[in-house]
């Protein structure tokens, strides 16, 4: 094994290894990320009406979503699997850009963080509103998934210069 003080992200042998967070202290860790997925037209019409054929897509996308965070580690090769303590999804839809805005909110109690679970279930939300409403349009596009904020851990809270920009956390 690669000595864990080494600023090396290798090991030895010039692989890849996962971090060491054995020196890291429990502690409350949340992370909030976004996305978005425009739609176009028709499909949006549908989905606002709740009149796609495969049935009501937030609803399924905001489980898919859970779903996602909560498998995280099991897709992502190098990421801790972390007790995730909450997770919550929801969505606005934007009647503008015919567009459904995502935001996922995760917590968890522990020595690594929940970015990750954040993106992921904004990810795997964004791919379920796809997958269901593909049969309307193939034109769909899945856009801007980022971390807009995090706190917790050995380095401390960090916040988006762009989340003055989105629509109020609370």
């Amino acid at each position: 094994m690669a000595d864990p003080s080494s600023p090396s992200r290798t090991d030895s042998t010039g692989g890849v290894r996962m971090a060491d967070v054995s020196p890291s202290s429990d502690s409350v860790r949340t992370a909030v990320a976004a996305g978005r997925v425009l739609l176009g037209e028709a499909a949006y019409e549908r989905v606002r009406d709740n009149d796609i054929e495969k049935g009501d897509v937030l609803t399924t996308a905001q489980i898919a979503g859970i779903m996602g965070a909560k498998q995280t580690s099991k897709l992502l090769p190098l990421c801790h699997d972390v007790q995730v303590e909450g997770v919550d999804v929801e969505f606005s839809l934007s009647e503008e850009d015919t567009a459904i805005d995502i935001r996922a909110y995760t917590k968890s109690v522990g020595v690594t963080g929940v970015e990750m679970e954040a993106l992921t279930a904004v990810s795997i939300a964004a791919l379920t509103i796809y997958d269901m409403c593909k049969s309307v349009t193939k034109g769909i596009r899945i856009d801007d998934v980022h971390l807009l904020a995090k706190t917790g851990g050995q380095s401390g809270n960090w916040k988006s210069e762009d989340l003055t920009a989105q629509p109020s956390t609370n």
